[in-house]
């Protein structure tokens, strides 16, 4: 198979899904983070096991709930069909959202972890000053937790790019269409393509190779400019 013959489809699905999932998952995971991290209410714990489920469930059983919820007559599914005569099931959309369920978790605790780390007397102090709450988050919280989102952001990423399981049962396999990257090595292994699937797992073992080596290189940059930062202090 020459390089002519090597499709890149897959390939471009991927990156559309993942860019789409990881916006999904940055407008959902950062609110909850912050309500999660700064308060305390009745079922807080329930909440955080069902946000943090999809870390250790299967992704066939999640990708079987999301069909049961998104599917022709399920819940979500029905009112899609009824409302808006569009569906979820067996689309690119599909593959967006099992990508954003599977990748919410990471984000999730990466942005927790980074503003329960938030000086909370820096928040006090501005509350003093008369500063609301919103604008405290937007203009504290989110700053000094900053390095915890954009690893959140670059792991939920990369997750998002290597989701299968999931997607597969509520996106399907339709080349061209909702074939990302881990379906058509899987099924171009199936088919005896072995060309076609090395080249893929290639390309995906060398971009997460540079996702998690330049994740770890900013990491350590960061700190130490924060070390940098307090030796000046």
């Amino acid at each position: 198979m020459s390089l002519m013959d090597f499709s890149f489809i897959p390939i471009i699905l991927s990156l559309k899904v993942a860019f789409a999932a990881v916006i999904i998952v940055t407008c959902t995971s950062i609110p909850l983070a912050g309500l999660m991290a700064k308060r305390e209410f009745l079922g807080k714990d329930v909440v955080e096991s069902i946000i943090t489920l999809p870390l250790v469930l299967p992704p066939s059983v999640i990708g079987f709930m999301l069909l049961f919820v998104f599917g022709k007559n399920g819940p979500v599914g029905k009112l899609l069909e009824q409302w808006f005569h569009t569906r979820i099931v067996f689309t690119l959309a599909g593959a967006v959202v099992a990508a954003a369920v599977v990748a919410l978790p990471l984000m999730y605790q990466s942005v927790k972890v980074a503003m329960e780390n938030v000086d909370p007397n820096l928040e006090k102090a501005a509350r003093t000053l008369g500063a609301k709450e919103l604008r405290i988050f937007f203009t504290i919280t989110l700053p000094l937790a900053w390095n915890g989102i954009v690893a959140g952001l670059v792991l939920a990423f990369a997750r998002s790019l290597g989701e299968f399981g999931a997607t597969l049962m509520i996106a399907g396999n339709i080349p061209g269409k909702t074939q990302t990257m881990p379906l058509a090595i899987y099924f171009a292994n199936e088919s005896g393509d072995t060309r076609q699937a090395s080249i893929l797992v290639i390309i995906m073992t060398v971009f997460s190779f540079m996702v998690i080596y330049g994740l770890n290189r900013w990491g350590k940059g960061s700190q130490k400019d924060r070390k940098g930062g307090g030796d000046h202090a």
